[in-house]
């Protein structure tokens, strides 16, 4: 490697050194040159249909192999992704965001160039990147700009959150240093505080004199970087165990002592007893905004619970500070003594409900959110990618039960609807560099597989071309139920201003580029879905396909929706 390189060159390789393959964005006079680095690189441009998009498909790739990256332009382009960065920020998605902006000699001169609010200043799209940010670099000197990058990146790795990062036109080409690129950008080292060492001998003495021990998995637990460690002591203990929607996927569904999602006072009455029941739940990263702790009836009871976050663990009423998720998760385990630790018959049923299943009396009915999630889950498979929208999908995805090694992706805090089209790109690429690379499980093929619905898809179809002309490996169930069915379901339930204009849907494949033979299907009843389940065009885990699924606009999932409805229609017959 020569001693110095230019600037743009310092920074995707760095991306490229942390194992992102793909940069999203789209392209804007103050980023050209910028972007001429990138294949160079060894990165692959992926170009998305707007910034918002490729932000929303930056996130899903960063959930998948852990960091993503995009690229836009100085003003209007990164106000149309910050809706996406400040998503990412919520749920903890590491995302680099690259943004071009003009030369040092316009800016110092406050030149009145356009994608500005023509007033000279250039500081104001830095500001409000700040709160959806953990770190914010502004390249403008080659004597610090690779310190300043590598910084960036490391907060970004460290916090599991975005970064913003500034490249003027005239500094994309500055020969920087390229020392620091001899090794990788290092983590900072754990130090034990002067009470780390209590604290884990308390969690092993709570966890070794538990009677009934349980543990709960939430959505954080990935961004804490303890997905594996969370595992094996899933696994070594036998405890049961639940994820909340947040984390979904982070649980192998398949071992007998996972239970699924656990769904606070609209779970089962069995499971609800046990929860409460017991002397111990360790949570493991835990993110319990209402709408994923099921209006705040899942999170457990503070003096039985013990709750592992991103740099601090709290037990009872106090908060113990500065003691690392990983770096505690991994004392534990080393330290646990399994045969101090319950090992108990369980004396009572804690499986998912029951669910309706299909009969060939049923062919010629409507299908029904009961019965479609059963009926859809028996087409997933090992390695898939689930993935449901905010509104009906998201909450009627967390009825199936996934395969060894598939993950989940439920729309849980930001809920910006159109999301999951722009982050079923990002996965779905990111899934197929992993393939490529060995690096997924040892599988050979697996397919995206995303649930939205109408009103969601009109938000952000653009995206499908950039699907197709990449030949991802997408699947997606387009739910039909004329408008946005979750937003009745709060308020509105016969207004108009929760109707969508009534697309011709299975036509969009075609206006995106896909090629003729391309699988669409449309299914209205029981026995066209029971048909469409098996047929082997469907199930082929190669190639873009998409189904309509046509449902009664007032029809939801059990659950929160479900309550809501009733609560609304019970308002109304009082009134």
């Amino acid at each position: 490697m020569p001693d110095t390189i230019q600037l743009a060159e310092y920074l995707f390789t760095r991306l490229r050194q942390l194992g992102i393959g793909a940069v999203h964005g789209v392209p804007g006079d103050f980023n050209l040159t910028l972007l001429d680095y990138v294949v160079p690189a060894g990165l692959q441009w992926v170009g998305n249909a707007n910034e918002l998009n490729a932000g929303y498909a930056a996130d899903g790739y960063a959930r998948i192999k852990g960091i993503g990256a995009l690229v836009t332009t100085f003003g209007v382009g990164e106000l149309s992704a910050i809706n996406a960065i400040a998503g990412a920020y919520a749920e903890r998605a590491a995302v680099v965001h690259i943004v071009g902006t003009p030369d040092r000699s316009t800016q110092d001169s406050r030149r009145r160039v356009h994608h500005t609010f023509n007033d000279g200043e250039f500081g104001r799209f830095a500001q409000m990147a700040v709160p959806v940010t953990v770190a914010q670099v502004d390249l403008k000197d080659p004597r610090t700009s690779p310190e300043h990058i590598d910084h960036a990146l490391t907060q970004c790795l460290l916090h599991s959150r975005p970064v913003y990062i500034q490249v003027p036109v005239d500094m994309v080409s500055a020969p920087v240093s390229a020392e620091r690129l001899r090794s990788n950008i290092p983590l900072p080292i754990t130090e034990p505080t002067a009470y780390t060492n209590e604290v884990i001998d308390t969690i092993l003495a709570r966890l070794h004199e538990a009677k009934q021990p349980t543990i709960l998995v939430d959505g954080e637990t990935r961004g804490c970087g303890i997905v594996e460690p969370v595992r094996r002591l899933v696994e070594t203990t036998g405890w049961p165990s639940w994820t909340t929607g947040f984390g979904w996927g982070l649980l192998d569904e398949t071992l007998p002592n996972v239970h699924g999602i656990y769904r606070g006072r609209f779970d089962t009455p069995t499971v609800q007893t046990f929860i409460q029941g017991s002397d111990l739940v360790l949570c493991f990263g835990p993110h319990f905004s209402t709408t994923n702790s099921y209006v705040s009836t899942s999170v457990p009871k503070a003096e039985t619970a013990i709750f592992i976050s991103h740099t601090e663990i709290r037990i009872g009423d106090k908060t113990f500070r500065d003691i690392p998720a990983r770096f505690a998760l991994n004392q534990i385990l080393e330290k646990l003594n399994p045969s101090k630790a319950t090992s108990y018959p369980l004396s009572v049923d804690l499986s998912r409900p029951r669910l309706e299943s299909y009969s060939e009396a049923l062919k010629d009915r409507p299908i029904t959110q009961a019965l479609f999630w059963p009926m859809i889950s028996r087409i997933l498979q090992q390695g898939d990618i689930v993935m449901g929208e905010t509104g009906s999908a998201s909450y009627g995805c967390r009825e199936m039960t996934l395969p060894k090694h598939a993950r989940g992706f439920v729309s849980v805090t930001w809920l910006s609807i159109g999301y999951m089209l722009g982050a079923a790109q990002g996965a779905a690429l990111a899934q197929r560099e992993l393939i490529k690379s060995n690096l997924y499980d040892g599988i050979k093929s697996a397919r995206t597989i995303l649930f939205i619905g109408d009103g969601s898809f009109q938000m952000t179809v653009q995206e499908l071309g950039t699907i197709i002309r990449h030949n991802l490996d997408v699947t997606v169930f387009l739910i039909n139920n004329d408008g946005y069915t979750i937003e009745r379901v709060i308020h509105g339930l016969k207004q108009g201003y929760n109707d969508v204009a009534a697309w011709r849907y299975l036509q969009a494949p075609g206006f995106f580029g896909a090629k003729e033979d391309t699988f669409t299907a449309r299914v209205a009843t029981l026995g066209e879905l029971q048909d469409l389940v098996a047929a082997e065009a469907l199930n082929k885990v190669e190639g873009f396909k998409m189904v309509e699924v046509i449902m009664d606009r007032e029809d939801v999932p059990a659950g929160p929706l479900q309550w809501l409805l009733q609560t609304q229609l019970s308002t109304k017959t009082k009134a």
